[in-house]
């Protein structure tokens, strides 16, 4: 079966970082890889350039991956198509693609987040447009960094079909880049979101100086949180003690490369979103994915007191000091009531 896979073709759907270290692994592993970009432009940079200097800044890109903007039947004419487009994009971009997929190909998606419009999480977003695909997510804690530079990671493949899943598992293995499988797609696809939104929070806590015992509260509380909403809506709680649930968790909140942690330490340090995010190149995913989960937990009533006092943080002007505090100073409880 592998040498027959080694013979295939597949597109990446998005050239940044994540879907540029993405595209590297599979052609080192012997893959025709097809890299494609909204911005003509910055497609044509690539091509001259060979080096994604945006978002994967010194990570050269090998001369037989081919970097696009066009979209045709033939471009789509491929093994598997990996969807790598940030969410506020998603439904845009599969838009553009929609008369040009060959029916029956199977869609792996490695974006994070939730729709602030539909509440959809990235899966179906794509079954919304695409209609009935077969559909793996890739998700778990990959700084798309440290994957191009070859460092040891560990992510899940997930799909209702189980085959599938092992295929995904199959296609990307390598020496370094090691693919479990779990069929829980709704907990696997939620973790890998919401986490972001916790991880705001930590970048909170750093640019106030706050030191490890509140980063460690903060990381055990929101995976509480995390959990409470997931199993509500459907997803295994063990799931959340896994790579997309804890191990993503504890990447993001505690990396130099994260930028949703970034985006909450400048917050802490007393700039305001807009000023933050106009600074930015790349989008934060947890910024948006907080107004989502914020809607989903009011909307299934579910208590989420963290994900509540960082919306409030984001989009009311709260000050982060009284957000602590507020934290800080809820009815006393018992641990014991969220681990059980």
């Amino acid at each position: 079966m592998t040498s027959k896979l080694l013979s295939k073709k597949i597109i990446i759907i998005g050239n940044g970082g994540w879907g540029t270290a993405l595209a590297i692994l599979l052609y080192k592993k012997g893959y025709e890889v097809i890299l494609w970009g909204s911005d003509a432009t910055y497609s044509d940079y690539l091509k001259e350039k060979r080096e994604n200097v945006k978002y994967l800044k010194g990570i050269p890109i090998p001369s037989g991956i081919c970097i696009t903007s066009n979209i045709s039947q033939k471009l789509l004419d491929v093994h598997i198509v990996v969807v790598a487009t940030p969410t506020p994009y998603l439904r845009s971009v599969l838009i553009k693609f929609k008369d040009f997929l060959v029916q029956g190909t199977p869609i792996v998606s490695v974006t994070k987040g939730i729709e602030n419009d539909t509440l959809m999480r990235p899966s179906e977003i794509i079954a919304n447009v695409w209609g009935d695909q077969p559909i793996s997510l890739l998700l778990g804690p990959s700084h798309a960094e440290e994957v191009a530079r070859g460092l040891p990671t560990t992510v899940v493949a997930s799909s209702k079909d189980i085959a599938l899943a092992r295929t995904v598992q199959e296609i990307f293995t390598t020496k370094r880049f090691r693919v479990y499988t779990n069929p829980d797609m709704i907990g696997v696809e939620l973790g890998a979101a919401m986490k972001n939104v916790v991880a705001i929070a930590a970048g909170i806590c750093d640019g106030l100086k706050f030191g490890d015992n509140s980063k460690a509260a903060l990381i055990t509380r929101g995976l509480a949180e995390i959990s409470r909403l997931g199993v509500v809506m459907g997803a295994q709680k063990n799931t959340f003690s896994g790579l997309t649930g804890l191990g993503d968790l504890i990447t993001t909140c505690i990396s130099p490369y994260g930028r949703n942690r970034w985006v909450g330490e400048q917050i802490g340090k007393g700039k305001k979103l807009q000023e933050v995010l106009e600074k930015m190149e790349q989008i934060a995913e947890g910024v948006w994915t907080t107004k989502s989960v914020t809607a989903l937990s009011n909307k299934l009533n579910v208590e989420m007191p963290i994900t509540q006092e960082i919306y409030n943080v984001l989009f009311t002007n709260k000050d982060p000091l009284e957000a602590v505090s507020n934290l800080m100073m809820r009815t006393p409880r018992s641990e014991m009531e969220e681990l059980v």
